[in-house]
C-alpha cells in the first residue's frame, strides 16, 4: 500500500474536524466513529491491548491522516479516543500509526498487509544496537543488526519495527526490521510496574538480524515529522485525562457538594487550556508542515502534562479513594497515566523550551 496516498474519503471526512469536543464531531467523522464502535464502551473490553490493536489494524482503522497533512486534529482525536478507552492500547496504537507516518515520510512504498509495527528508539546507557552493511549490499540499504534494544512496548505482538541504531561511523540511523526471523530474543524481565503493564514492554537481543535502512543518517530526529509525532503523544495524555474528568463530573454531579465542585472547576480550567493548546498546535503544524515544530511540540506536551497531573490530583482530592478503588476504568487510568506521562522529560523539556525562548527572541504569549 502507498502510505503517502491515504484514502481520499477518509481524509475528506477527517478534515471536517476542527475541535476537541465530542458530540456532532463523532457523527461527522466515519474514522473516529468506527474506532469507538469497534472498541465499545470505554473500559468494557476484556481483550488484551495487543488483541485490540490487531482488530483495529485488520479493520483498516490504523490509516490515520498524516501529521501536517491538513487533518492533524483529526489524527489526534482518534489517538485521544483510543487513550480514553485504554492507555496501554493507546501506547501500542500510537507507535504503530507513528511508524506508518515515518515510513511515508521516508518514501517507503510497501508495507505488509496486516503488519503490526513498533517504534523502538530509546537509547539506554550502556547498550547499543549496531548496524553493519552486508557484504553483498552496494546501495547501503541492507544491514545486519547486533546488540540490545530496551523499552520495546508490544514486542511480543509486533510483526515489524523501526529501531534506532548506529552505523559504522557511529551515526544515528533508523532501520526497519521484520521480527519473524532468527536472531531475535524477546526478554520480558524489566517491567515491574502495575501501570502500563498491558504494553508487555520488553528488551530485545539481536544477533545478525537482517534489516533495511530507513532514510539516511540522522533521518529519524532530523525530519519535520519527529516533533509532529512527539506532539501527538500529548493527545493520548489528553484523552486519558478527559476520561478521568468525565468520571469525576458524573460522580460530583450526583454529590453536588461545594468542595467537590471547586475541584471540578479546576479540572475544567486545566483541560480547557490543554484543549486550546492542542487545537493551536494542530493548526500550526498543518500551516507549517515543513517547519521545525520543536518549540510548539514541547510547549504543547508540557501544557497537557500539567493539565493531566492537575486532573488526577483534583479528581482524587474531590472524590477520595473511590476514584482509585471503586471504578475499574478510573483505577486503571490512574495507574497507567503517571507512567505514560514520564515519556515527557520534565524539567529537561522545560529547560529546552526556555533556551528556545531566549535564543529566538520571540514571546509567543504576546497577544
Amino acid at each position: 500500500m502507498k502510505l503517502d496516498k491515504l484514502n481520499a474519503k477518509t481524509i475528506h471526512a477527517a478534515a471536517a474536524l476542527s475541535g476537541l469536543g465530542t458530540g456532532s464531531a463523532v457523527a461527522d467523522n466515519p474514522l473516529l466513529h468506527a474506532v469507538r464502535d469497534l472498541l465499545g464502551e470505554p473500559g468494557s473490553a476484556t481483550q488484551a491491548p495487543a488483541e485490540l490493536l490487531c482488530r483495529l489494524v485488520d479493520a483498516g482503522l490504523d490509516r490515520l491522516p498524516l501529521p501536517g497533512g491538513g487533518a492533524t486534529m483529526a489524527r489526534w482525536r482518534v489517538l485521544a479516543a483510543v487513550a480514553a478507552h485504554n492507555l496501554s492500547l493507546a501506547k501500542l496504537y500510537e507507535a504503530h500509526t507513528d511508524a506508518l507516518a515515518i515510513l511515508a515520510e521516508a518514501g517507503f512504498d510497501e508495507v505488509p498487509r496486516y503488519s503490526i509495527w513498533g517504534v523502538w528508539c530509546a537509547e539506554s546507557p550502556g547498550t547499543q544496537l549496531s548496524a553493519r552493511r552486508t557484504a553483498a549490499d552496494t546501495a547501503g540499504g541492507s544491514v545486519m543488526l547486533n546488540g540490545e534494544k530496551h523499552w520495546c512496548s508490544g514486542a511480543s505482538a509486533a510483526t515489524h519495527a523501526l529501531l534506532s541504531c548506529r552505523d559504522e561511523q557511529k551515526r544515528p540511523c533508523l532501520a526497519a526490521v521484520d521480527l519473524a526471523q532468527d536472531g531475535i530474543d524477546i526478554v520480558e524481565d524489566e517491567w515491574h510496574a502495575v501501570g502500563m503493564a498491558g504494553t508487555r514492554t520488553a528488551r530485545l537481543r539481536l544477533t545478525r538480524v537482517a534489516a533495511r535502512m530507513v532514510g539516511g543518517p540522522h533521518f529519524y530526529t532530523g525530519r519535520p515529522g519527529f516533533w509532529q509525532g512527539g506532539a501527538g503523544i500529548a493527545a493520548c495524555w489528553f484523552g486519558a485525562a478527559q476520561a478521568l474528568a468525565d468520571t469525576a463530573r458524573q460522580w460530583l454531579t450526583e454529590r453536588n457538594d461545594a468542595h467537590g465542585l471547586a475541584h471540578l472547576g479546576q479540572i475544567e480550567v486545566a483541560l480547557c487550556a490543554a484543549a486550546l493548546a492542542l487545537r493551536h498546535a494542530a493548526q500550526w503544524i498543518d500551516a507549517e508542515p515543513a517547519s521545525d515544530a520543536a518549540r510548539v511540540a514541547l510547549r504543547l506536551r508540557l501544557t497537557v502534562e500539567q493539565a493531566a497531573r492537575e486532573t488526577m490530583e483534583h479528581a482524587g482530592r474531590a472524590l477520595g479513594p473511590a476514584i482509585y478503588c471503586g471504578d475499574r476504568r478510573s483505577a486503571r487510568l490512574l495507574a497507567d497515566l503517571p507512567v505514560f506521562l514520564r515519556q515527557s522529560h520534565a524539567e529537561r523539556d522545560l529547560a529546552a523550551l526556555g533556551e528556545m525562548c531566549t535564543e529566538s527572541g520571540e514571546t509567543p504569549w504576546q497577544w
